[in-house]
């Protein structure tokens, strides 16, 4: 979502930069500096924004520099003149200081309000639409990398949960054995067929076939919203939340060292891939 673009151009009075600047947010925050002349063109220029760049805080700005021997202030000679004659009544000096006293004083200068030049205007417009098109262009690259980088995980959890699977009978017969020998250290007598049931309602608490499954479908789902041409970074939260679901179920119901081992491996995967998401549209 980060993303930098720039367009510098001469008009026939000034020199215009227009600069974009685009870091990570929820939504879109625009925040949009330019002279007051160009004022009247915010609206319209926040429509074009919003419709192109969709989230992200967005630093708009556009800089005049003027370039030409033109000014929009001019001196108010009248009312100079007439400061100049009532301070010769009061002090004694030569026309240029009192010159520069007298144009210090309210309306000594005469501001003209700028007119916005319709051809002036186009061109800005366009330099706008090109400058965003290079923030777009940045942040197709950006995402290009997090692409990459978003798949590889997603093979690394497979290959976790891949791991997992192998060792999952294992980890069964290892529960089964330990609850045997923990009633035999009782030297209790038991019925043998009523321990059985127990043991397999017990061991059907473990069972972490339905967790597999989901967790095989949510990352198919994760990848497949990778190769959508749709803004979906928070499609993508949603799912990344539901593969940490089963990641934790399977976390808890493991009670067997070397699987819990590979579920921190599954979490540090997906940590990453989270960081991530708050770069993605």
């Amino acid at each position: 979502m980060t993303g930098y673009g720039k367009s510098v151009f001469q008009l026939p009075t000034k020199k215009i930069t227009i600069e974009l600047k685009s870091l990570n947010s929820k939504n879109l925050d625009l925040n949009i500096r330019m002279p007051s002349i160009y004022k009247e063109k915010e609206l319209s220029i926040r429509k074009t924004l919003a419709d192109k760049l969709e989230r992200g805080k967005i630093d708009f700005s556009i800089y005049a520099e003027t370039t030409a021997e033109d000014t929009s202030t001019q001196i108010n000679t009248p009312v100079v003149k007439q400061y100049i004659e009532q301070l010769k009544k009061v002090v004694n000096g030569n026309e240029i200081e009192l010159l520069k006293m007298a144009v210090r004083f309210p309306d000594a200068l005469n501001t003209v309000r700028e007119e916005i030049d319709d051809n002036d205007w186009q061109l800005i417009e366009t330099e706008i639409n090109n400058a965003t098109n290079d923030l777009i262009e940045h942040r197709l690259n950006e995402g290009k990398v997090l692409e990459n980088d978003f798949n590889n995980r997603v093979i690394t959890i497979e290959k976790l949960l891949n791991e997992i699977a192998a060792i999952d009978s294992h980890r069964i017969e290892g529960v089964r054995e330990r609850l045997l020998k923990g009633v035999e250290e009782l030297q209790e007598k038991y019925d043998e067929s009523r321990l059985e049931q127990e043991l397999l309602y017990y061991i059907e608490k473990f069972d972490i076939t339905e967790e597999k499954v989901r967790l095989q479908n949510h990352l198919n789902y994760f990848t497949e919203s990778i190769n959508t041409h749709e803004s979906n970074g928070k499609k993508l939260g949603f799912i990344s939340q539901e593969i940490g679901r089963e990641i934790n179920t399977i976390g808890s119901k493991s009670n067997y060292a070397p699987m819990q081992q590979l579920v921190v491996q599954m979490k540090d995967e997906l940590e990453k891939i989270k960081e991530q998401l708050l770069n993605v549209l």
